[in-house]
């Protein structure tokens, strides 16, 4: 069982803020998740070679090849905000981090 402590931890290292009534919310969804988890643990892996995707994928390599690229006036041309040179965009973290 999941407590709402639990959940609130979880929050806290994800820097989320819930309301007590989300927290709630939550706690079924992971007490959820948790239990498809569980499910998982169950399934027999013995013999079974570890692997990164089911599927045999294969990296595609390519040599690196200068092709045509769009001037500075071209790139910024419809950006809703910039200052002639950049993009301007809302600064996402704090300045004291």
């Amino acid at each position: 069982k999941i407590s709402l402590d639990d959940v609130r931890k979880v929050a806290q290292l994800a820097n989320l803020t819930f309301n007590e009534d989300e927290l709630v919310e939550m706690q079924a969804h992971l007490a959820k998740t948790i239990g498809y988890v569980e499910i998982l643990n169950q399934v027999e892996t013995e013999g079974v070679a570890p692997m990164a995707h089911p599927i045999d994928v294969v990296d595609v390599f390519r040599d690196d090849v200068l092709t045509p690229m769009l001037s500075r006036e071209e790139a910024l041309q419809n950006a809703p905000k910039t200052d002639g040179q950049y993009f301007v965009v809302p600064a996402i973290l704090d300045a004291g981090e």
